[in-house]
């Protein structure tokens, strides 16, 4: 059973850090593309970055980029976004989710992805 968890959210001033982790289980991590979305209150659901090993591609959004990065740890099954330079329009609802990689070069679409986590909650204050 492929299962994802994230973790790592929680209340930090703008300008801070976090990072949030997605653990994985189920599949063959190397083989899949994982991704890192996100939903503010009112708003739809974003994709922020994506990894793929198999393909060797990542993504951000134009939103985070410079600020974010996105790694993956292959003995542990999880892939972390490390998250700077925080804004309070960062706040959101942080989903990772799973798809298969092959040759799919990461992007920002939240239909190409099958496997969903439940979300980790980052508030950022001003």
């Amino acid at each position: 059973e492929v299962q994802l968890q994230a973790s790592g959210g929680g209340l930090v001033q703008a300008g801070g850090s976090l990072r949030l982790s997605c653990a994985t289980s189920g599949f063959s991590f190397d083989n899949y593309a994982i991704g890192w979305f996100r939903q503010a209150p009112g708003k739809e659901r974003e994709g922020v970055s994506c990894i793929s090993r198999s393909s060797g591609s990542t993504y951000y959004a134009d939103s985070v980029k410079g600020r974010f990065t996105i790694s993956s740890d292959s003995a542990k099954n999880t892939v972390y976004l490390q998250m700077n330079s925080l804004k309070p329009e960062d706040t959101a609802v942080y989903y990772c989710a799973s798809r298969w990689g092959g040759r799919y070069v990461c992007g920002g679409q939240s239909s190409d992805f099958y496997s969903w986590g439940q979300g980790t909650l980052v508030t950022v204050s001003s």
